[in-house]
């Protein structure tokens, strides 16, 4: 059984077919991160974990339809600190 990947940066899953994996910058596909927030071995956009959670959460809700905006801030500030972007930053 595989377990799903998520994006070490955003938390979106990662299909298994490596379709939306980011990029090194020798080309090769990055599976730790999604093409979204990581392409040619650099972050796409250079922002907070909070920034990111913001720029998250009307993504999150469409796909859980009833979940309000301060519930996924809270699911994602539970859970980005674990993400390897996120995990030795401090955003305080």
């Amino acid at each position: 059984m595989s377990h799903p990947r998520y994006c070490q940066s955003c938390g979106m899953p990662l299909p298994t077919d490596r379709s939306l994996d980011g990029t090194d910058a020798n080309g090769f596909k990055n599976a730790d991160y999604c093409v979204y927030c990581y392409q040619n071995g650099a972050f796409t956009a250079d922002c907070t974990m909070e920034e990111m959670i913001e720029f998250c959460i009307p993504h999150l809700c469409k796909h859980h339809p009833g979940m309000t905006a301060e519930q996924a801030r809270i699911q994602m500030r539970n859970y980005f600190p674990f993400l390897k972007r996120w995990a030795a930053v401090s955003d305080g």
